[in-house]
This record gives structure tokens, sequence and C-alpha cells, in this order.
């Protein structure tokens, strides 16, 4: 088999020498390539480079969920086909690393390439759904490209605190749960609309549901970790589904206690609900328009500010290593 390892070696949890291990893990068992990523968007230009390829069988991204989804963007640059495309694996090496941990792999790097490696000898593999979102076309958004995502996406205040996480990692900051947790509440503090909502969701077939302040696009559950702690949003997400989406109508100190309360409690059997939730599942085609142009996230990826973003639920889109 030929594989084509892509590094990242600003992996927040992994080592030099625990990288060169590893490779030399995967290159016992494989014709390897390892390949470091150089500068943002390596990643999906060697993912693309696979795709187009006729000899690569197998992308093993080594990073965290950043360095997956630009390996995803570039496997799927002309589209899904899993029967024809590379397969993917993930070494887990980021902060999160949600989209690994929700496919069942150790977070561990060195526990997650020998169950990777199990898995190929066992050639078990699984075809995920994923999520693609793009411009709406009649707006002044229509040109974004469209972009893929994993695990999920967010239009409003969640993707305003990824914005503040990754102005603070510029300045040197780590990428920690605690900064996190601090970014959400001076989101929280700042944030203009927490009372009136500026985000509205359309959707084939039922009525618009407007006034949102948070919306949260799942591709899986749980939706994040805080430490070793699932979180669940929506609760019914699923990789062999469409998407699912929460929305809050309202961000009151009351509200935002009670919900982040329902998160931190949450479960795969319950997540945020109340009067000012929104819970829609397994959603194939839907648009989120906003009053006034607001950040969006996919996969933790600040993408900058949006007015209208149309989402696209694909069922068995990529195959992976589990």
């Amino acid at each position: 088999m030929r594989a084509l390892l892509v590094v990242n070696p600003a992996a927040t949890t992994t080592s030099a020498r625990t990288r060169d291990v590893l490779m030399h893990a995967l290159a016992s068992e494989m014709k390897l390539e390892a390949v470091t990523t150089e500068y943002r968007g390596h990643a999906r230009d060697l993912g693309r480079r696979a795709a187009d390829s006729d000899d690569i069988e197998l992308v093993v991204a080594l990073g965290g969920d950043g360095t997956v989804n630009e390996v995803v963007n570039g496997l799927l640059h002309n589209g899904p086909d899993p029967d024809r495309l590379p397969r993917l694996a993930v070494v887990p090496g980021g902060s999160t690393n949600v989209f690994a941990r929700a496919l069942g792999l150790p977070n561990d790097a060195v526990e997650a390439t020998g169950a990777i490696l199990d898995a190929l000898a066992l050639r078990s593999e699984r075809t995920v759904g994923l999520g693609l979102a793009a411009g709406t076309p009649g707006t002044e958004d229509e040109a974004v490209p469209a972009r893929w995502f994993t695990f999920c996406a967010g239009f409003g205040f969640d993707a305003g605190v990824i914005g503040r996480v990754e102005q603070q990692r510029e300045r040197g900051k780590r990428s920690t749960h605690a900064l996190y947790v601090r970014q959400v509440v001076r989101q929280f503090l700042e944030e203009p609309h927490r009372r009136q909502g500026l985000i509205t969701l359309e959707r084939p077939g039922a009525d618009p549901v407007e006034d949102l302040v948070l919306s949260i696009v799942c591709n899986t559950a749980p939706w994040t970790y805080l430490g070793n702690r699932p979180l669940y949003a929506s609760p019914e997400a699923s990789f062999d589904a469409a998407l699912d989406i929460l929305g809050l109508t309202r961000l009151s100190t009351p509200a935002v206690a009670r919900y982040a309360t329902q998160l931190l409690t949450s479960s795969p059997d319950r997540g945020p609900h109340g009067r000012h939730a929104v819970t829609l599942h397994d959603l194939t085609d839907f648009t989120l328009h906003s009053k006034a142009p607001l950040p969006l996230q996919m996969d933790g990826d600040h993408l900058g500010l949006r007015t209208s973003v149309t989402f696209t639920g694909v069922r068995r889109a990529l195959r992976v290593i589990v």
C-alpha cells in the first residue's frame, strides 16, 4: 500500500521525537511518503495531490482538527467519490481532536497509531457523511468558495469565540480549555445582539426560524470536548445522517447560565432544550441568513464574516480507517 502522511509540525500535543516514532511505525507497514506542512493550506494542497494521483491509497493526517479539515477539503476538491478516493486515517495531535475522538480513536497519538495499524490489518473502515458550506446564490456572499467540514460549523456567537481564541494564539497564548472559557465569557459580555438575534434559518418545505443569536451545525456527536468531558449540542447528530442544528434565540444572563449548565451535563440522550432552544435533526439542505455580517467557523477554524451561508449534508462522502 502506498500512503501519504501529512504532518503538522505545530501540532500541540506531539513532540518531534513522538512524530518520528509514529512515522517509523507507519512506514514499517506501508510504502510511506511523509510531508511536513510549511504554510496554511499546505495540507489541503497535499490532499488534492493524493486525490489526483493514480496510486496513493491512503492519506494519514497527523495533527489537529484544522489539519484534518484541510486534508479532507483537498481530497474532496472535485466532490465526494468514496469508491475512488484514497481512504483517510487520523492520528490526533491537536488540543481537542473532535473528529478522531468521534470516530472512536484514542486521543493519544501513539495509541491511535496502533489502532490504525490494527484497523488496516483487519481492513476495518467506514464511510462517513460530511457537511458542505457555501455562499448563498443571489447574496453578496455567493462567490465564497464551498468548504467541507467534518464535525461542526458555527455562525454567530460560537464563531466569535473561535475568532477570539485565534487572536490570542497569534499573540503567543497556548490553546487550552481555560483559554476557550475566558473567550466565551468575553464574547458574552461584548455580544451586542444577545437579546435579539440576527439569524434566520430557512429550509425547504418549512417556515423560517427567526431571531437566532447562536447557530451550531453538527455533523456528529459530541459537538466538542472540555478536557475529557464530551459536550453534546445535538446528541442525535451522526456521521451516518445529514446535519443537525442547535439554535438559541436568546443569550440573556439567565439563559446562558441555563444552557451552559445543560451543555456541561449533556449526554448522548439529552442536549440543550427549552423555550429559547431550537433543535433540528437530519437536515440535508438549509440556509442561515443574517441581517448583518457575523463570524463563521468550521471545524474550529475562523473563516471571517458572512451574511448568508448555505449548508448541505452529504451522506457517504469519504472512507475513513477505524
